[in-house]
């Protein structure tokens, strides 16, 4: 009897334990685990705002099994092939995948994508989807996140390897380009000879890499901006990515003409040069104005000028891989200008502001007489001594002169008045861009008097005695302004 109840107690001990074992293999699907929860190194993959039909940079997560078992799942676009989204798991594209492996303690990567279709929809608007993740017994989804923004599209009918291009204002054509959508440029936009392009105040224009705008001989541009509704150029990628890329797209380049062009209250980033103004066979003494404008993070220049004059007023020109601004041949006038050169994606060997009268193009030298006059101006910049340079060639003239600046130049001599040199400018973040002044910034209450220019490039009232530079010193600078130059 003892030992039929021993065997029976033995029985009821090893009962539980089948159980348990026949419940633990109830969520294995040969040797596959069936609960296992999957772990994802982002649970949303948001993307920034994208032009309708251009695909955006790829993002990628992790999918990791942390169980000791493998797992086998399907993965689905919840969009189907109406998604917006394409993915990639591991190598392979498509919209659904299904028995992926994942070994135990290991993981897989997924690659995102979208492409938005239009809708005439000016403002963003959201397109979301999800990346579905089944197992047997457990369902798990990374969310898809982006804004999609419809706009006008230039695309070249003019196929020049070289340079493909589309003329977008004709001869004797005046062509308003509106905000109502954001323009985007793939190749060039010309302004034929005798024909105009005015954009709008608070115009956006995205050009795609290697392309630009060029104002062709006798053409002409007015960029209409407002200190409350500025006009943005800019590469077409607009994701934090590239914010770093420094030459997304060419430049805008201007040939001489009969009429002067004007830039006001303009953006102009993350170009080769800034803005261009050269004579392509001969000077015609027109003028291009640029009034109260930020051109920064470029790969080489600012503004580059050949055989051309040109007006700078309340401007901001820094961050450029070469020379801020390089004027060679021709009439020149800065007012206000802020030249900061603090570049720091390599080594920069160019001075922050370079003048001379004359210039090599295509194994040409070119020589003219040269004026420059630079009024209440700070040019200061991180790599060398000297940040201004001067060349003259014999048998023209170059006649320059510096009133009242803050520059970074060891030897002041009878072309500089009232100006200091070496001295510390005190912008509020060099490496930031804020070059507002701090309260004791020798630049406050050190300008020239009788320039008639009222306001700084935010607009805001300058003081009696003028401040040095392109800002007005402020105790509280206006951030929401500031803040669309960053």
């Amino acid at each position: 009897m003892k030992k039929l109840i021993d065997k029976l107690f033995v029985i009821l001990l090893l009962i539980p334990l089948v159980f348990g074992a026949l419940s633990f293999s109830g969520c294995h699907r040969g040797g596959y685990n069936e609960d296992a929860k999957l772990v994802f190194s982002s649970d949303t993959v948001m993307f920034d705002t994208i032009f309708t039909t251009i695909s955006s940079v790829t993002r990628s997560f992790t999918v990791t099994n942390p169980s000791p078992d493998p797992v086998k799942l399907d993965i689905y676009l919840a969009g189907g092939d109406q998604s917006y989204y394409s993915i990639n798991v591991d190598g392979v594209a498509g919209k659904e995948f299904h028995d992926v492996v994942i070994p135990a303690h290991d993981s897989i990567f997924v690659f995102v994508k979208v492409t938005i279709n239009p809708t005439n929809q000016n403002t963003p608007y959201l397109v979301t989807d999800s990346v579905l993740f089944y197992n047997t017994q457990r369902k798990q989804a990374v969310q898809l996140v982006a804004f999609g923004q419809d706009a006008h599209f230039i695309l070249p009918d003019h196929l020049n390897p070289n340079m493909p291009y589309r003329i977008v204002a004709h001869e004797h054509e005046h062509v308003h380009w509106t905000n109502d959508k954001p323009w985007v440029i793939y190749g060039w936009a010309v302004v034929d000879s005798l024909g105009k392009l005015t954009v709008d105040p608070g115009t956006q224009v995205y050009v795609h890499h290697g392309g630009g705008i060029w104002v062709y001989r006798y053409g002409n541009i007015q960029v209409n901006g407002t200190f409350d509704e500025p006009v943005l150029f800019a590469g077409d990628r607009r994701e934090s990515f590239y914010a770093d890329d420094y030459e997304q797209w060419s430049r805008i380049l201007i040939n001489e003409g009969t009429e002067d062009n004007i830039i006001n209250n303009a953006i102009i980033t993350n170009s080769s040069t800034g803005i261009e103004v050269s004579a392509l066979m001969e000077y015609l003494g027109n003028k291009t104005v640029i009034n109260n404008s930020i051109i920064h993070n470029n790969k080489y220049y600012g503004v580059a000028a050949q055989s051309a004059d040109v007006e700078m007023n309340n401007c901001q020109i820094s961050n450029n891989g070469s020379y801020s601004v390089v004027l060679q041949v021709g009439d020149f006038v800065l007012n206000h200008v802020t030249i900061a050169n603090f570049y720091s994606q390599a080594a920069r060997k160019e001075q922050a502001f370079g003048l001379s009268n004359h210039y090599t193009k295509n194994d040409t030298r070119y020589i003219g007489n040269t004026n420059f006059t630079c009024n209440n101006s700070i040019i200061y910049g991180s790599i060398l001594e000297d940040e201004i340079i001067t060349s003259a060639f014999e048998g023209v003239d170059l006649n320059y002169h510096f009133y009242n600046c803050l520059v970074k130049k060891e030897q002041l001599d009878a072309h500089y008045t009232n100006c200091m040199n070496y001295k510390d400018p005190l912008f509020v973040s060099n490496y930031g861009q804020n070059y507002n002044l701090k309260e004791d910034s020798p630049a406050i209450d050190a300008g020239r008097t009788g320039l008639n220019i009222n306001t700084d490039i935010l607009g805001r009232l300058r003081n009696g005695i003028p401040d040095i530079g392109a800002y007005e010193y402020y105790p509280a600078p206006d951030e929401k302004r500031l803040s669309r130059f960053r």
